[in-house]
């Protein structure tokens, strides 16, 4: 009696054990989605912020499916590189519906990030990124290009065209976490690459967290850009190429110590120099902090026959200012500066050039051709375009700095508004005014990083 008591007893824990198992593998399919691309693309989907997604390899928003993720969710990539590396691509006539909220964020990290410290605030390249490719005008002779890192095979890598007005979707309180891997060819990829995306996308309030290489770079196209942070990345803050024609204002850029090239570098053409489109982006109201004044950084650089705006701007911690390619038997961005397509006006520098005019503006000639007469022309242009030399005294610690101050020299002298609808009043120099706008839905403010 007693052994067969045993035995029933035995079967029926097993059964209970089989149970459980069965019912937490149910858990687990339910609630964890990997999500792979086997060349259908995701399809038109929600993702939902009661699941977590893992994206396996590179996966695709192919032309006419719409990806929509809900306020909160968390999209996590496997680690990898090359032809194992992960990313999100929007591919064009694809979209992405991606509106997060200050409370309910949208976070695209790496696979195993606990969101509490897992993963540290210098590790960079563990996946690839998020890439999003439209329809706009870019400065090709073909009207299009493929977008790098993308194998030329995969057809769903081409940008670009001419529809302006392209809608490649939203991406609003985004915060993209990590990335940067090698996706192949060389590339490591930027933790937010735009190419052809058009004005009728909406992207505001959306950071860029400790990628191995730009944070954002622009390919070309019209597409506006808000409320942008970008911290901690290893090469540019924002990078500019391929003829990008849109506005930005309310950008906060920080680097991290010893880590990162220039705060913003605009190119005007890659494939065709002397042809328009060229790059003249429009950018107001920006924050910047540099990685240090013992580093040969440049806060701005202007290459490839690329102009554009930078005005009411404030610009912190950088060895050296603004940098101008200069040639006289081509196109250049010295000559958009001289006919009026290339302004850097109304902005504040503290700690940049050891607060001196001489050498703030640089210009590097393509062919050893002498520049002395073009930089005295820019030293002369420095104080007529309302740009100014400061000491403020932003609180700081160890972690970073504070750039809400009542400062008065920010909030006079700036430069009026362009005079269309993107543009928000902004009656001072730099991103903020007394209000951090970054709030807890950025890694960078969470961590100290700026207040």
């Amino acid at each position: 009696m007693a052994k067969n008591q045993f035995i029933l007893l035995t079967v029926f824990f097993v059964l209970i054990a089989f149970s459980a198992c069965r019912k937490s593998d149910y858990w687990l399919e339910e609630t964890q989605k990997v999500i792979n691309d086997n060349g259908l693309g995701v399809g038109t989907v929600t993702w939902t912020k009661d699941k977590e997604y893992i994206l396996e390899g590179k996966v695709y928003v192919n032309d006419g499916q719409v990806l929509t993720i809900e306020p909160g969710t968390v999209i996590r990539a496997r680690q990898g590189s090359g032809t194992a590396s992960s990313a999100l691509i929007v591919a064009r006539g694809g979209k992405i519906i991606a509106e997060g909220t200050a409370v309910e964020p949208i976070i695209f990290t790496v696979e195993g990030d606990n969101l509490n410290g897992s993963v540290g605030a210098d590790e960079r390249g563990l996946w690839g990124g998020v890439i999003m490719l439209g329809s706009a005008s870019i400065n090709s002779p073909s009207g299009e290009a493929h977008i790098e890192g993308i194998p030329f095979s995969e057809p769903r890598g081409i940008y670009g065209g001419n529809n302006d007005q392209d809608n490649s979707g939203v991406l609003r309180y985004v915060s993209i976490r990590y990335g940067g891997t090698d996706l192949g060819q060389g590339n490591e990829i930027n933790g937010l690459t735009l190419g052809g995306v058009g004005s009728a996308t909406i992207i505001d309030h959306v950071e860029v967290f400790a990628n191995a290489d730009d944070g954002i770079e622009l390919f070309g196209g019209t597409v506006n850009l808000s409320y942008i942070v970008v911290a901690n990345c290893a090469d540019d803050a924002v990078d500019i190429d391929y003829g990008y024609q849109g506005s930005g204002q309310f950008w906060c850029l920080v680097q991290a110590s010893g880590y990162g090239d220039k705060l913003i570098e605009i190119d005007g053409g890659e494939a065709s120099i002397t042809s328009p489109p060229y790059s003249l982006p429009v950018i107001y109201n920006v924050s910047a902090v540099g990685r240090g004044t013992d580093y040969t950084n440049k806060l701005i650089s202007f290459n490839d026959n690329g102009g554009g705006i930078v005005a009411n701007s404030l610009f912190v911690n950088q060895k050296f200012g603004v940098e101008m390619e200069y040639s006289s038997v081509r196109h250049n961005s010295f000559t958009q500066w001289q006919i009026g397509n290339l302004e850097v006006k109304n902005c504040v520098f503290n700690r940049v050039n050891a607060n001196q005019l001489d050498g703030f503006f640089s210009v590097y000639a393509l062919n050893e051709e002498d520049v002395r007469e073009e930089e005295l022309l820019l030293a002369d242009y420095f104080s007529s375009a309302g740009n100014r030399f400061a000491v403020i005294d932003f609180n700081e610690n160890e972690n970073g700095i504070s750039l809400i101050t009542d400062d008065d020299i920010l909030f006079t002298n700036y430069a009026p508004l362009p005079e269309n609808d993107f543009f928000e009043t902004a009656n001072y120099i730099g991103a903020f005014d007394n209000y951090n706008w970054m709030g807890e839905w950025t890694l960078t403010s969470s961590l100290g990083l700026i207040w």
